[in-house]
């Protein structure tokens, strides 16, 4: 079978543009945020599992890897090293003695305000050369993308 535009080759050819441009933000963000000199170690897993526990004040564990679209054993090895850095803490569900929530230092707290206005900083280099209704529309399309799918992947 040939492919044509019609049958699916543009469809590749979009998915192929997305994989570039994911490979090129995850290194651009990587880069920048290594430069921050944070006292833990901050990859993009990290990040994200970090953003959503910020976003939600507190959370459960297994709330958390629901959200990040994840199984609750990587939610836990992820969470134990962030508890070990000093950036995550556990405290007891007062209505349900069984959970566990999880909340963000007071020193992660200080070191996420850095990290998103980092965040802030690469978006608008990386889209420098969108209008702001081309970047409306962008996120319009991703968002589409993203409906009905299980997990959150909001930052």
């Amino acid at each position: 079978m040939e492919f044509t535009k019609e049958n699916g080759a543009l469809a590749v050819e979009v998915l192929d543009l997305m994989f570039r441009a994911t490979r090129h933000i995850q290194h651009e963000y990587e880069m920048k945020l290594e430069s921050l000199s944070l006292p833990f170690q901050l990859s993009g897993p990290r990040l994200r599992l970090l953003l959503m526990v910020w976003r939600a004040e507190k959370i459960r564990m297994n709330e958390l890897a629901s959200k990040l679209g994840v199984k609750p054993r990587t939610v836990t090895e992820l969470v134990d090293a962030l508890e070990r850095d000093g950036v995550l803490q556990r405290t007891p569900d007062p209505d349900d003695r069984r959970a566990t929530l999880l909340h963000l230092t007071e020193d992660a707290l200080n070191q996420i305000t850095r990290v998103r206005m980092v965040q802030m900083q690469i978006s608008d280099e990386i889209l420098q050369n969108f209008t702001a209704e081309e970047r409306t529309r962008l996120h319009a399309l991703l968002s589409k993308f993203f409906e009905g799918m299980e997990f959150d992947f909001v930052y």
